[in-house]
């Protein structure tokens, strides 16, 4: 699989010819509505196996090598080049695919307005054969240590048919937000603990979840310790019962890092009784906050390398958003939210504006600017190939247990094609 980011001048047929694919083929690997409007600056995967590499200035068989972990021996062979010949500038050579990297894939599936709409059926149905887990959002917990479930259509057909395993959420969330009167109220109590417990594993008998995962967020500090508790009788429960056991943790780089949402999450004893945790690496840049890359590549491996520190690798799945914003400037702190778009709409709003599409290396996101009708400008910033890339480099640099990502009904066609060349998804 290649990346190839579009230049000016170029056009599909002549992207086609370059690599040696057929025309239909790329429109198919990125769902591109219309092959006349490519963007400068838009990136495209290229569905080959392995890669090509056009020779630059000071190359040699061995540089290449070294660059792409390949013996020259073997690009020699395979290339049918003399291993000592001068290599001519623009020649073009192949990079044969190099092994998969074993990993699961977690994906959240919301849905809205207590229906699960077509889009977003057709959307799970299309991604589960990338997933380890689908998680449909969420079981509310109530202070008694009851649930309220979101309606789940076909879910369960969905992850049987493409041996991908359900995973429970269950949040204390509350009329749309994290609450933390609801997570007092059934963490300070042994019997609303006891209540959730038995529900919980009751109804995931009843649906077939193979995983139970808690989203608590914005609980108060004083419980932290109570909140560890509650994990080790669920996870002493769930396990006798067969299911796994999950959390999500708030993005940290100490211990002691202050706020409410980072405070009472301890990740050196999730580590020690969860089965695996996802570490919420996104919204850096989100809908109320001023411009930036949702999850930009520096912050994201500091969370990580936290981490880390805490727990092994294999019980950490990295955080990912299927998602962008649109932010009117200038960002004023209480104005307008940000709009969010999937990484296709943000194509199509550059191309509909006439603008390209830039990319910050610090970040490794890309951004562009334009006006509205209005004359109101806007900053955009998204996730494209180059930007997930990244973030599988450092999933294999760092040895994760894999990635999860936050959510699926949002078109991000690179994504799914980049993750199944590289990775070898663990199934049920």
């Amino acid at each position: 699989m290649q990346i190839h980011i579009v230049q000016s001048g170029q056009n599909i047929y002549g992207i086609s010819q370059a690599y040696s694919v057929s025309i239909d083929e790329l429109i198919r690997a990125n769902e591109i509505p219309d092959p006349n409007n490519l963007v400068v600056g838009q990136s495209l995967v290229i569905p080959i196996q392995g890669s090509f590499y056009w020779v630059r200035s000071g190359d040699s068989l061995f540089t290449i090598g070294q660059r792409f972990g390949i013996p020259a021996q073997q690009l020699s062979e395979i290339n049918q080049i003399p291993l000592d010949t001068p290599l001519q500038v623009g020649l073009r050579l192949y990079i044969p695919p190099r092994p998969k990297t074993p990993a699961e894939v977690n994906a959240y599936v919301e849905p809205m307005g207590g229906e699960v709409s077509e889009a977003l059926i057709t959307s799970a149905r299309n991604r589960a054969p990338f997933l380890t887990y689908l998680a449909p959002f969420s079981y509310e917990m109530n202070r008694d240590g009851t649930l309220n479930a979101p309606p789940l259509d076909n879910f369960s057909e969905i992850a049987a048919n493409t041996n991908a395993g359900l995973m429970m959420v269950v949040t204390n969330l509350e009329a749309g937000a994290f609450s933390e009167e609801v997570g007092a109220a059934v963490l300070t109590s042994e019997e609303s603990q006891n209540n959730l417990i038995n529900n919980v594993v009751t109804e995931a008998k009843r649906v077939g979840y193979r995983d139970v995962h808690f989203d608590f967020e914005y609980l108060r500090v004083e419980d932290r310790e109570a909140y560890n508790n509650f994990l080790r009788k669920a996870a002493e429960r769930l396990h006798a019962e067969g299911l796994l056991i999950s959390t999500a943790l708030a993005p940290k780089t100490r211990a002691d890092q202050p706020g409410q949402w980072y405070e009472a999450h301890d990740y050196r004893t999730h580590g020690e009784i969860v089965d695996f945790v996802v570490l919420m690496t996104y919204e850096w840049g989100y809908s109320g906050g001023p411009p930036m890359a949702v999850s930009p590549i520096g912050p994201v491996r500091e969370v990580i390398e936290y981490a880390l520190s805490e727990m092994p690798a294999e019980k950490i799945m990295m955080g990912q958003n299927l998602y962008g914003y649109d932010w009117t400037l200038p960002y004023v702190p209480g104005g307008p939210y940000a709009a969010a778009l999937s990484p296709n709409k943000a194509i199509q709003l550059a191309y509909s504006r006439n603008v390209p599409i830039q990319y910050d290396e610090e970040a490794q996101a890309p951004f562009f600017e334009y006006v509205d009708d209005e004359g109101a400008e806007h900053v955009v910033w998204f996730e494209d190939a180059r930007s997930i890339q990244a973030k599988f480099d450092l999933m294999k640099e760092l040895g994760l247990r894999g990635i999860s990502y936050w959510k699926l009904g949002l078109p991000f066609p690179q994504n799914w094609q980049l993750l199944a060349d590289q990775f070898d998804i663990r199934k049920f």
